[in-house]
């Protein structure tokens, strides 16, 4: 009998490097990075082009019943521009491909690709292409990021050095809390139709799950200091998932200090209100889209002055941990989304 392995003992990452191993030798010299990072880099004569593709599909990253199509639209074109400005880079295009089911009219297709052309253009990219198909269930989408970078401004997850400084954009763990809020209206809602819920006080956490932003003011507030991040990577799957893709990719190892952890205020109380440790939700609750980047030391003082930029760890020679409130070194642990 033919031996047959589940996907799911090997994990997403596994399978990525299991792809990447067979894909590693090129046929192009313009074939500059490949798979491994957040986008592929092709060299070009006076530049890096960086494409990069995602996924979002009905049952497995969205709920139609609480994800409206035009924030889905709009979220669809944000993730796949995170991954271009997490090469340091801009994105200048998009490809979208649609398949879908008869159950969706023109009218839920022109709203969806509304979503996309407002984040287009608020991000300064074009539409040019794509594709569409029917489905024999539900909606899948995916999309595909077109950007460039100069050549001495790329960061790639393979940079970062011992003594570097960790910094991440923005606040962590709202984007999971908005999500549990849904699950948990929706919940309430199929128990009982008549009973409308008042989410206004979860706004902010709503907001972060349903119309999350690319970091773009952040990598152009680097580039007006001059600084090129010694590493970076979006921050899709939790930030220990991250940190330990940085530290694989650059064979070294990080010291994140919990205290130091971006949380909002609402995303604090909301993860109270659900018996949740907000420091696991920032650590691997996923999809806030931020970016995680490493410096050189000495360019500390310049990024200190750029407004959102907190510096939560440095790079080590050891293996990464947490440094806890309560002065505890512990073994810094994925645990976030698993896509098998």
């Amino acid at each position: 009998m033919e031996k047959r392995t589940e996907i799911s003992t090997l994990g997403e990452f596994e399978l990525i490097e299991k792809i990447k191993n067979q894909a590693s030798k090129y046929r192009h010299q313009q074939s500059h990075v490949g798979i491994g990072d957040d986008a592929a880099v092709l060299l070009e004569e006076n530049y890096y082009k960086l494409v990069s593709s995602d996924w979002l599909i009905e049952g497995v990253h969205f709920d139609l019943s609480y994800m409206p199509l035009m924030h889905l639209g709009y979220k669809l074109a944000t993730v796949n521009f995170s991954d271009i400005f997490a090469m340091n880079g801009q994105p200048r295009q998009l490809l979208v491909n649609i398949a879908m089911s008869n159950r969706f009219s023109t009218e839920a297709i022109d709203e969806l690709y509304a979503g996309i052309f407002k984040a287009c253009q608020k991000y300064h990219v074009d539409v040019i292409g794509g594709d569409t198909s029917s489905s024999a269930k539900g909606l899948l989408l995916s999309a595909t990021a077109i950007g460039q970078v100069a050549k001495n401004q790329l960061s790639l997850r393979s940079g970062a050095k011992p003594n570097d400084i960790i910094c991440v954009t923005g606040d962590l763990g709202a984007a999971y809390l908005g999500l549990q809020v849904l699950e948990r209206e929706k919940q309430v809602y199929l128990s009982n139709p008549d009973m409308q819920p008042d989410i206004s006080k979860y706004s902010y956490c709503i907001g972060r799950q349903l119309k999350p932003e690319a970091q773009q003011n952040s990598i152009n507030d680097l580039n007006d200091i001059g600084v090129v991040p010694t590493s970076m990577i979006d921050i899709s799957d939790g930030l220990a998932s991250e940190v330990l893709h940085l530290c694989k990719a650059s064979n070294v190892g990080a010291t994140i200090h919990e205290e130091h952890l971006p949380i909002n205020a609402e995303a604090m109380e909301t993860a109270l209100e659900f018996n949740i440790s907000p420091t696991t939700c920032a650590l691997n609750g996923g999809e806030d889209y931020e970016l995680l980047f490493t410096v050189n030391q000495e360019d500390y003082e310049q990024v200190k002055e750029i407004p959102d930029i907190h510096f939560i760890g440095y790079i080590t020679n050891g293996k990464p941990i947490l440094h806890t409130r309560g002065g505890q070194d512990v073994a810094l642990q994925a645990q976030g989304w698993k896509h098998f």
